[in-house]
């Protein structure tokens, strides 16, 4: 990212960085280009592929027109030197993973990363004599202790899912400052707009561009962030593995970025009206949201954050099948499984993410019958509110 996009507001970067401003047709837009083969005119255009000219495309599957301007947009925001786009957030983590890791490696993982991540990680890498060791998240002896003389990645994640746990990357980098470990953080829930891990000494960043990047639920992504030292190797490991994004997804990208630092805010303010609300309300047992005091990591929150986000997590009391019917009272609020778009969503864990897994195993991975993970809209907070109300007082 050039020194001049860094003075810019970050609401001009989501609009205006990396766009191909003059394109053939004169189009405001970025073009989608949709073609998985790109022709040569003559001779000299082939030596300019020869010579490794970027603006040069040969085939779809190295990158074309639109995924290279949602890139160069995405590093604009994250203020980091490159970004490599995938077809999901997992794309991104695994390819990143296996372009980095060798036979013979460890990697420490926290244990409150995405439980696909964890899975990942625990099982597939294990198939390539690749070792990895949970910890537990924010347990800073542990992580310390977990070092081994063959470890090459420490991956996590902040904030955390559903818990909203958050890293003190400050703390946590000067356990990894003078090793020669990767530090790679998963910061989809935080966004570039609350927090930037790269300028805490993180290596890599991460995230689920479906979510928040995106904000319209209808788009899977994934981004890598970071020096080009680092990404460079993990976007040729992609020409290699295939997940690549389309050019129609990139241009969805695109276009949701424009609105970026506008949704965030609406987020964030959201996020916390509605914390607030659920933490004095009668049927509500526990609510975790960083933005209050009673959060265990508030204080970090208010250190490293500039927001604390649209998810809100909350214990209602009861049984599964009170806690479900509260879930199909709602009018405005949807059941889903995912975050970060316009539309509030709500989800139970125990039901939907967990439903594998056995009541004892859900209480040991600290997910309990009545935990419910709201991912707050851009909607009227009001209006979010009288519709969790209104829910609630049917069901309980």
């Amino acid at each position: 990212m050039t020194s001049e996009n860094k003075k810019l507001g970050m609401s001009t970067r989501s609009v205006h960085a990396g766009e191909i401003r003059y394109n053939e047709y004169g189009a405001i837009t970025t073009p989608i280009v949709q073609s998985s083969t790109f022709i040569f005119k003559d001779k000299e255009e082939i030596r300019r592929l020869a010579d490794g000219d970027f603006e040069r495309f040969e085939y779809g599957r190295y990158g074309h027109p639109t995924q290279v301007a949602a890139e160069r947009k995405l590093a604009a925001l994250e203020e980091a030197e490159d970004a490599v786009l995938f077809s999901s957030g997992m794309s991104a983590i695994t390819t990143s993973l296996f372009a980095i890791l060798e036979a013979g490696d460890h990697v420490i993982i926290t244990d409150d990363a995405y439980k696909r991540t964890l899975d990942f990680c625990k099982t597939c890498l294990g198939r390539f004599n690749i070792e990895s060791t949970v910890v537990k998240m924010c347990d800073y002896r542990a992580i310390e202790a977990a070092i081994k003389p063959n470890t090459r990645i420490f991956f996590s994640e902040s904030p955390t899912n559903p818990y909203l746990n958050i890293m003190d990357i400050e703390r946590l980098m000067g356990i990894f400052r003078h090793r020669d470990i990767l530090v790679i953080s998963d910061s989809t829930f935080a966004t570039p707009y609350n927090q930037k891990p790269l300028e805490y000494g993180v290596d890599l960043v991460v995230h689920s561009a479906t979510k928040y990047l995106g904000g319209h639920n209808d788009l899977l992504s994934g981004v890598v962030l970071g020096k080009k030292e680092l990404t460079e190797p993990i976007r040729e490991y992609l020409k290699i593995t295939g997940g690549v994004i389309d050019p129609n997804s990139s241009y969805l990208l695109i276009r949701g970025l424009k609105t970026f630092e506008l949704r965030m805010q609406r987020h964030n303010e959201n996020g916390q009206i509605v914390a607030e609300y659920l933490e004095n309300h009668p049927k509500v047992n526990r609510v975790y949201y960083p933005g209050l005091p009673n959060h265990p990591h508030h204080a970090v929150a208010v250190k490293q954050f500039k927001g604390f986000g649209g998810v809100v997590t909350f214990e209602l009391e009861g049984s599964i099948e009170a806690v479900l019917e509260f879930l199909g009272n709602l009018e405005i609020i949807s059941v889903g499984p995912s975050l970060g778009g316009v539309e509030s969503l709500i989800t139970h864990p125990a039901t939907v993410s967990y439903y594998h897994n056995t009541p004892q195993e859900r209480l040991e991975l600290g997910i309990k019958d009545g935990l419910i993970r709201l991912a707050v809209g851009v909607e009227n907070a009001r209006d979010i509110i009288e519709d969790i109300n209104q829910a609630l007082a049917k069901a309980l």
